[in-house]
């Protein structure tokens, strides 16, 4: 072994103290299957491009990372790194490493992070989820149904005002939950205290009114030091919820704002992930659930299952709700999907949204099951009544589903799912 050589070894049984990286890759024109492999496995670990005298045997030993598994045919590889090559409780430093500068290798045409293996001890140094599902639904008495939320729309434009009474409209329409948009902050027209102030007392109107509980997820994207000022400030007011974008913000703010136990459930939306996930370049959507259940957010956007407007096959999107969601992932190399035992890490709560209607209702439940939080923009605020009768076809299609009727039927009786069915039609694909 010298240099990025002699890392493959198919013989080799990882046991328990090994983090396992799957990797799907092309090499560059001339590269080898094998060389590539190589270079990967060599750069993220303890290779560089040539033979060093201060590689000793003990390093080559204790630290050189084994590909274990070449799929030539598939372009697949998977490669165990032991466990002391990475710092407890530091996800920029595990992802600088496995996902950092093989990206950029001039031996790689594409390189794709298809899904990591967390061993035990790196896994007991993370937090997870404060609430998980379960401590999301215990908050708002909602034990079985899906949760139905919304997006205040237009994204950016209304006013503190117009923004609460939006949010007022939709809870009384049967939302349990309200969130801002990924790009709305604190701006000219909207500043962030003052809609927060006003909103929550809509929220709380709302919950008056209605006898249910109520949700309001304030966006307190920013930066690190004025995220957490955020947090405290929505706190102070009686909010339960704070949202956050996760790729933007980056993995170690998200552990920072994790870390400060503020005993809010966390949102976790996804905006820019495609820069990292589409095509066969970069990290899998998969990937990026997984770091983010282990970090510790409660929330996460991960797709409509092929329903919506969003990319996404339904079997990925199946997998991902799996990988967050369930306590123990079996491997399935067909999907690129490794084992993971997730131990005390809680699960999180799936959202759904992008392009989402009363009529995609029965379809999404069908493929995501009932622990998903269905979260529609448009599909509830075009309702030329207003943005409550929208909620209500929402709801309603919601009720419809879980009651065993077919939407059609349901609208006979509830006009609100009537019109939204008359609008968008019922979802068939």
């Amino acid at each position: 072994m010298s240099g990025y050589k002699g890392y493959i070894d198919t013989k080799f049984k990882p046991n328990k103290k090994y983090l396992i990286a799957e990797y799907t890759f092309e090499p560059s024109k001339g590269i080898s299957f094998e060389k590539a492999a190589n270079h990967i496995a060599g750069e993220s670990s303890i290779g560089t491009w040539v033979n060093v005298g201060t590689l000793n045997a003990k390093i080559k030993k204790t630290l050189r990372p084994y590909i274990f598994y070449v799929n030539e045919k598939r372009k697949t590889i998977k490669v165990a790194y032991h466990q002391d090559l990475f710092e407890e409780g530091n996800m920029p430093q595990i992802l600088s490493s496995i996902g950092g500068n093989i990206f950029g290798m001039n031996s790689i045409k594409t390189l794709r992070l298809e899904d990591i293996s967390f061993p035990e001890k790196l896994l007991k140094s993370f937090k997870g989820p404060s609430f998980g599902i379960q401590g999301i639904r215990k908050l708002l008495g909602v034990k079985k149904r899906p949760l139905v939320g919304t997006i205040v729309k237009p994204k950016v434009g209304l006013n503190e005002k117009e923004h609460a009474k939006v949010a007022y409209n939709s809870w009384a329409g049967g939302c349990d939950v309200v969130k801002d948009d990924e790009n709305l902050s604190s701006m000219t027209f909207n500043k962030f205290k003052k809609r927060i102030a006003l909103t929550l007392k809509m929220r709380d109107k709302a919950e008056k009114e209605t006898g249910e509980k109520k949700i309001y997820m304030p966006n307190i994207t920013a930066e690190t030091f004025e995220m957490i000022k955020r947090a405290k400030y929505v706190k102070s007011l009686g909010g339960k919820y704070i949202m956050v974008d996760i790729i933007t913000m980056g993995w170690a703010a998200l552990q920072t704002i994790r870390d400060q136990n503020f005993k809010m459930v966390m949102h976790a939306h996804r905006a820019g992930h495609a820069a990292l996930t589409r095509g066969n370049q970069g990290y899998s959507m998969l990937t990026v659930a997984k770091v983010a259940r282990l970090i510790g957010v409660d929330q996460l956007h991960i797709g409509t299952a092929h329903v919506g407007k969003m990319e996404g096959s339904t079997l990925e999107i199946q997998d991902i709700e799996r990988v967050i969601e369930d306590k123990s992932i079996k491997e399935n190399s067909n999907r690129h999907v490794l084992q993971q035992d997730w131990l005390n890490i809680k699960p999180v709560f799936a959202v759904a949204s992008g392009g989402l209607h009363p009529g995609s209702v029965s379809r999404l439940i069908e493929r995501m099951g009932t622990d998903i939080i269905i979260q529609a923009g448009g599909g509830i605020h075009w309702n030329p009544r207003g943005s409550k009768y929208g909620a209500m076809g929402m709801r309603q299609a919601v009720n419809a589903v879980m009651l065993g009727i077919s939407l059609k039927e349901y609208a006979k009786t509830h006009r609100e799912l009537k019109e939204a069915l008359d609008k968008f039609g019922e979802y068939k694909g």
